[in-house]
């Protein structure tokens, strides 16, 4: 029996870590960052304030885990983001084909105790921050040096600011304090409460399109900030199912403009566009903003369930339902590089590029589901583009790094950067700058160096990292000076016909790998109905990285007559060096 006598006040029981790193946030982008940190060999304590792992991609969200491949709905190809995202991602289609979420959310929390480097605190929420300076920081903070900006800087002395010393943490299931020390922070919490507690610069909102030359920039009349969404999941129990309403629900027919869209089929991330906040603060507004979800998504089910338009919805019940919003948009801080619209249209390469994305510049009307307009706009870049390392740490709190949606990016920017596979390979680059800066006693800045980071591209490189452009290059690896060899060769000469001809309703296009030299000759089989022509175009991509077909090497014209036809496409292009090039067909 325990018995206490009276106390004027009690102290929460508090336990102190002291480590090397201390990620805030367990999203994929703190996930990947920890686990990439301690493969490295440096101690790290994972905080977060949820019971599980995966942030927005978690049992608690359940949005999908978007990136650079855009789910196959752009021009890259091969774009899959390598390292610790593509091993959770590989291992989950293995292990949970029919995307499960809590299966995803136990291959998360595997992933994270099986590393004895990290320490993970669940259901933690941190509140304070410290500031100051020991002896083990000065020695990582010990000296500044002067950078040659390649784009927008948004550079601050460092040298007289000081760096985080502890963050605070209370854990609301065991109604303990951890006071978490270390000479490098990496906050990845999606609203950026260490920067924020730590007093480091941040945007909130569009930028107009005159301060970086922006011409996708918002509108006032559209909005700012991109809002919240909250889903719902059904099932079909096989026997009807009646469903009253609470009060709250709302009359969709009467405020959501584009209710005919909603069907018994779609739920889930389907109905991404159920979204709103973006006219209000989507960090100390959360509450409000998730009320106002929960009325659309049960008046949604109302509408489904009652309106009488939908008889096959009449053995679906709700399974489940979000309890918190996905966020997508609050504060971004602000490093020695901000990225911009420039950096992902043009794909404009970086000397201290570091992780890259590939995901459509995608913005939304800041009034949501409520608004007329198109749930979203979205601007596809020809290929992938690098992100600086430059973007991941503050520019004015010397020991901070930054993951995830947060990351130094401009409004417009953030709609490509902000999604989570882009997010998690920028993670794992903090997670391996970590290592580097504690192994060398430099600071995140002093890493920047041009060349210091070389030394970071390569480590990164070395954990199947793709950074556009750069090469790895390791002497103690094998492969590198690996010759291969086989007992035969199979010459691919032919693709047979496999199926019944389909109508030409849009144009064709086939992507083919092609070595230096004549382009050979091709053989086609379309079928017509009439007489008539079809043209077609040899086209390759401006860059070699990139899957957009938008140089024209050359065209030909070809008459066609009714039933099979056999075409021989013989063009006097001659390419300096292997090549993708695309095979058009017009319609």
């Amino acid at each position: 029996m325990l018995k206490e006598p009276a106390a004027a006040q009690r102290e929460p029981k508090t336990v102190r870590y002291d480590t090397d790193l201390v990620v805030v946030g367990g999203g994929l982008s703190g996930t990947c960052c920890a686990i990439t940190a301690a493969r490295a060999g440096i101690r790290v304590v994972l905080v977060t304030d949820r019971p599980v792992l995966g942030g927005n991609s978690s049992s608690e969200v359940r949005l999908w885990v978007l990136g650079a491949t855009s789910h196959m709905g752009n021009n890259n190809r091969w774009a899959r983001e390598g390292g610790v995202i593509d091993e959770l991602l590989v291992e989950n289609m293995y292990r949970n084909p029919d995307s499960n979420p809590l299966l995803f959310d136990s291959t998360l929390l595997e992933k994270v105790i099986d590393e004895p480097n990290i320490t993970l605190l669940l259901n933690t929420a941190v509140f304070e921050v410290e500031k100051g300076a020991s002896d083990r920081r000065r020695a990582v903070l010990r000296s500044e040096w002067v950078e040659d900006a390649d784009g927008p800087t948004t550079r601050a002395d460092q040298r007289s600011a000081p760096p985080i010393t502890k963050v605070v943490g209370f854990c609301s299931q065991n109604s303990t304090r951890y006071d978490l020390t270390a000479p490098l922070f990496c906050d990845a919490s999606g609203d950026g409460i260490v920067g924020f507690l730590a007093g480091a610069a941040f945007r909130m909102g569009a930028e107009s399109s005159e301060e970086f030359g922006e011409k996708f920039a918002p509108s006032q009349e559209y909005g700012e900030l991109l809002g919240h969404s909250m889903y719902f999941y059904t099932k079909d129990v096989g026997r009807p199912v009646r469903y009253v309403a609470p009060k709250f629900a709302l009359d969709v027919t009467q405020s959501v403009p584009k209710f005919r869209s909603f069907n018994a089929q779609e739920f889930g991330c389907k109905l991404w566009w159920i979204e709103y906040g973006g006219r209000l603060d989507t960090v100390h507004d959360t509450e409000q903003i998730k009320w106002e979800l929960w009325k659309v998504v049960y008046g949604v089910w109302d509408y489904i369930k009652n309106s009488g338009l939908f008889p096959e919805a009449s053995t679906l019940t709700l399974e489940w339902v979000g309890t918190i919003p996905g966020k997508r948009e609050s504060r971004r801080f602000e490093g020695d590089f901000m990225l911009t619209q420039h950096d992902v249209v043009e794909q404009r390469p970086h000397f201290d590029d570091v992780a890259f994305g590939g995901w459509s510049i995608d913005l939304h009307p800041a009034d949501g589901v409520f608004s007329e307009k198109p749930g979203c706009n979205q601007w596809h870049s020809k290929g992938i583009y690098g992100i600086p390392y430059r973007c991941f740490y503050s520019k004015n709190v010397p020991n901070l790094f930054f993951a995830g949606r947060i990351i130094s990016a401009s409004h417009v920017a953030f709609g490509s950067s902000r999604v989570m596979a882009t997010g998690a390979h920028g993670g794992q680059a903090v997670g391996m700058a970590a290592k580097v800066c504690l192994e060398n006693n430099w600071s995140p800045r002093e890493l920047a160096e041009p060349g210091r980071v070389k030394l970071l591209q390569q480590e990164l490189l070395k954990t199947g990292q793709h950074i556009p452009g750069l090469r790895l290059h390791d002497e103690q690896d094998l492969a590198q000076t690996a010759r291969i060899s086989a007992s035969s060769e199979f010459v691919l000469d032919e693709l047979q016909e496999d199926t019944e001809p389909l109508p030409m309703e849009f144009s064709l296009g086939q992507l083919l790998p092609l070595g230096a030299g004549k382009v050979p000759r091709f053989i086609v089989h379309p079928y017509a109905s009439a007489t008539t022509e079809l043209e077609v175009e040899l086209r390759l991509c401006s860059r070699p990285d990139s899957y957009t077909p938008d140089v024209l090497a050359e065209a030909l014209t070809l008459p066609l007559r009714p039933g099979r036809n056999c075409l021989s496409l013989q063009f006097g292009t001659v390419l300096e060096k292997p090549a993708y090039a695309f095979l058009i067909f017009r319609k």
